[in-house]
């Protein structure tokens, strides 16, 4: 019968402690304002790793939809073909587009004027 009392006790104990400290976490946010975030919050979201604000997120969201537009337009301008089951750069062509374009930065070698 005494491990009862002794039972009784221990929660009673435990229960003001808890108080304390919730007393104590209490003042300590209200005197160095501070916010103690939620579980909820603090959770990963799959759609929102880094924790960024709804404007934030459709901005950057917006970002990749036009930088993987602007990249399969420039993965479909290089010319490519497949040889043994691998895709790679046709020189042939790549060339051809080089000699056919007027002005592409590649000047010859400069002379040095005599006078």
């Amino acid at each position: 019968m005494s491990w009862v009392v002794l039972f009784i006790f221990s929660l009673a104990f435990f229960f003001l402690l808890l108080f304390l400290l919730s007393r104590f976490v209490g003042y300590m946010k209200k005197e160095q304002n501070m916010e103690i975030e939620s579980l909820k919050d603090t959770l990963i979201d799959k759609d929102n790793p880094v924790g960024l604000t709804g404007e934030e997120l459709r901005k950057m969201k917006q970002q990749q939809v036009e930088a993987q537009r602007h990249l399969r337009e420039v993965i479909a301008k290089i010319p490519v073909v497949q040889k043994d089951g691998r895709f790679q750069i046709d020189q042939e062509e790549v060339a051809r587009r080089k000699a056919a374009a007027p002005g592409n930065g590649t000047a010859g070698p400069v002379e040095k004027d005599a006078s």
